[in-house]
């Protein structure tokens, strides 16, 4: 097909090249190779005579010279590609292509365009000097992921960057105590992904790991009949045993649902700790051994995908070779969504409207998958949680006992 493109179009087209390869103009300028070139063809299909006059004499006329007007006025390192074409028997040369360097490209857009430039050149080309000067892992994917960081974010990736090269074993300190200037546990959980591709250290994996501690209580009635401790804390890596091997399970995520749930034989509740908890959950020995493992949680976009991890690393053999384990959950189906509907809220503990998900959460039930779904929508819907501590506990004990007694 023939077509003809016009400076506006151009510039449409030159921005969208720039975009996709800016980065790699600059980190090949930066390590001497050879120049990138972004390159739009103005007449794509027009090569005869013949193609000139079925899109009409009078249009040619008119977009070349609208490319001729302009052609005097190119700034330094953009130019235009002549065709030559014969028409009605005159030869003659045409505008085919405009090429430019990343800073001819970024001063036509700057000169001719409706939108300004999708980068700012003389800034990359600092932060990639800068990610060199502290040995920084330098390519056209680190280089955008930090040219989208603000100025104080890049400061402190810098200053990380520098300080782990200066320190090869960080065995000594956990996450939280690692002493990087200007540097807070809360960046890392935000940057550490990008901390890792640019100084091509995991310090996840190379700190301390802090043991998992699990917060718990015992609700068999045997064991409480003997005064001892209802409350207790299990920390990984120690030699202290819990009062009695489980056969149930239950974690949830309510404080107040763990310090206060009725008595079940045979039963410990766990105080779960959100997603990031659940790799630590599934480490416990006396939890993988219990014959049924039960979550409940908020009816609400975070309780779901807590579920969904939870069973997602249950689902995998345990680091010691324990075999997966299947968890159920209790009052989170769309049944439950329902019953408790009079619970259902809009706004947080601070008076902010919860939002939406789109996350795909896989390892739903149908019936959780429903729920889920209600009140996750981008749509309308009544409310988007349910806190389970306003569920009655007595209900969430038949509960219990329906899932761990009516399921093998």
């Amino acid at each position: 097909m023939s077509t003809l493109v016009t400076p506006e179009g151009a510039c449409a087209e030159l921005r969208r090249r720039i975009d996709r390869k800016w980065a790699e103009a600059v980190c090949t300028g930066v390590h001497g190779g050879e120049t990138v070139i972004f390159s739009v063809p103005l007449c794509p299909g027009v090569t005869t005579g013949k193609a000139v006059e079925r899109l009409g004499y009078g249009v040619w006329h008119e977009w070349r010279m609208r490319w001729r007007d302009i052609a005097d006025r190119l700034p330094h390192g953009v130019r235009l590609v002549p065709r030559t074409l014969s028409i009605r028997g005159v030869v003659g040369d045409f505008p085919a292509r405009l090429v430019a360097d990343l800073d001819g490209g970024v001063a036509f857009l700057a000169e001719f365009g409706a939108e300004p430039p999708p980068v700012d050149v003389e800034r990359a080309r600092e932060l990639a000097s800068a990610l060199r000067s502290v040995d920084a892992v330098l390519t056209p994917a680190t280089l955008r992921a930090v040219h989208r960081l603000q100025a104080h974010d890049v400061e402190v990736l810098l200053r990380a960057v520098d300080w782990l090269r200066q320190h090869p074993d960080l065995s000594a300190w956990t996450l939280r105590q690692l002493p990087i200037p200007g540097m807070h546990t809360k960046w890392l959980g935000s940057h550490g992904a990008l901390l890792r591709d640019v100084s091509g250290r995991d310090v996840r994996a190379e700190a301390r790991p802090r043991p998992a501690v699990v917060h718990l209580t015992y609700i068999d009635p045997g064991y409480l009949a003997s005064g001892r401790r209802r409350h207790d804390a299990w920390t990984t890596g120690d030699v202290h045993e819990i009062a009695y091997r489980p056969r149930v399970v239950l974690v949830v995520e309510n404080r107040d649902c763990r310090l206060w749930f009725p008595q079940v034989r045979d039963t410990i509740v766990v105080e779960g700790g959100g997603k990031a908890a659940a790799s630590l959950l599934a480490e416990v020995p006396w939890l993988r051994t219990a014959e049924h493992v039960v979550y409940w949680g908020d009816i609400d976009t975070d309780g779901y995908a807590i579920l969904d991890r939870f069973r997602a690393v249950l689902a995998e053999p345990a680091s010691d070779g324990a075999p997966p384990k299947p968890v159920h959950s209790i009052l989170m189906d769309d049944t439950d969504l329902h019953r408790y509907a009079d619970h259902g809220v809009n706004h947080d503990e601070h008076g902010r409207r919860l939002s939406p998900s789109a996350e795909v959460l896989p390892h739903l039930t149908e019936a959780e998958r429903l729920a889920y779904d209600t009140i996750a929508t981008a749509g309308p819907t009544p409310f988007r949680r349910i806190e389970q501590e306003v569920i009655p506990l007595d209900h969430a004990v038949t509960r219990l006992l329906h899932v761990t007694n009516g399921r093998s």
